[in-house]
């Protein structure tokens, strides 16, 4: 389990004392994600994920926590941050920033069907005009500058081909800045893990704490490398189609993001290529961690490359 802050039963009902939630009943660890301490926090109220920050501090959090609460309230399916009752979506706990959300209905899918892809690219296109009135604007964190200076640390852990492949789209990547692609809030990590569903229903986004203000096309990318491809990396055509037909149906694409889009399927790649590499050979000291495997990205960004002028004719 992805838990790096250890937090007991009585520490948690102590801790429970600055909201009106009721009393503890269970508390279980999450096992998924990488950055966040998670646990299913359970009330005599209902059930609740508490989340413990690792990397985020006080500072930075009330961007995401504002923006779910924002989300939420136009209808976007995605956890509403729970006030304590100082009124404050942001406490802290064992030392660490620490939120309560609502917990959504449903479970991530390991094999999704065009169907699913369709709903995923309604809702991430929702996402991104609901975005469009949020007051506040963060840069991406992980942007261009943060490839560059993160390529640095991982590259004597690869081979030479795949150090090759690195210098060279990184190379590439920066012949390509798209300032004039349309832009504004992203979540930057929709993964299938990140979305849940209920049957065949979507009941809900999770994981906002990558988001940011960035191109909104790279966010579909990011999307679409994860839940339109096979297990070499390639793009299941009638997945992305269904994805991207969903989205342009709700928010539509604009001729410049079609002659960006293998662009922006190649940054997407090379993004979590070197994160998941780093998150690999620069583990931080947890306990039951996990990182993801970096070999995938390597995959998908290979293919990426070879199928470059495929995919500018490939489109909604």
């Amino acid at each position: 389990m992805s838990v790096f802050t250890t937090v007991t039963p009585d520490e948690a009902s102590a801790w429970l004392s600055q909201y009106a939630i009721g009393k503890l009943v269970e508390l279980n660890g999450i096992s998924s994600g990488i950055e966040n301490t998670n646990y299913f926090l359970t009330t005599t109220h209902g059930r609740y994920v508490l989340t413990l920050f690792e990397k985020l501090t006080h500072a930075e959090l009330p961007y995401f926590l504002n923006l779910m609460d924002h989300l939420a309230r136009h209808g976007v399916p995605c956890p509403q941050p729970v006030a304590n009752i100082a009124d404050s979506l942001l406490a802290s706990l064992n030392g660490k920033p620490a939120s309560i959300v609502s917990c959504l209905s449903g479970q991530s899918l390991e094999t999704p069907g065009i169907a699913h892809c369709a709903q995923v690219g309604e809702t991430l296109a929702d996402i991104h005009l609901a975005g469009k009135t949020f007051p506040i604007q963060r840069s991406n964190p992980r942007g261009a500058a943060w490839w560059k200076a993160t390529a640095q640390q991982v590259a004597p852990f690869l081979d030479a081909e795949a150090a090759r492949l690195l210098n060279d789209e990184l190379r590439f990547q920066a012949l390509h800045r798209l300032q004039d692609l349309p832009r504004g809030v992203v979540h930057a990590d929709l993964f299938r893990d990140n979305v849940l569903f209920d049957g065949e229903r979507l009941g809900g986004v999770i994981d906002f704490y990558f988001a940011c203000h960035d191109v909104w096309l790279y966010d579909v990318a990011i999307a679409v490398n994860d839940w339109c491809v096979s297990g070499d990396g390639a793009l299941d055509e009638a997945h992305m189609l269904a994805l991207l037909g969903a989205y342009h149906a709700v928010r539509p694409f604009t001729p410049i993001e079609r002659g960006a889009w293998p662009v922006m399927l190649r940054a997407a790649a090379l993004r979590f290529w070197v994160s998941r590499l780093h998150d690999l050979h620069f583990p931080r000291p947890g306990e039951l961690t996990h990182a993801k495997d970096p070999g995938q990205f390597e995959r998908i960004l290979r293919q990426r490359v070879a199928a470059q002028s495929q995919l500018q004719r490939v489109w909604v």
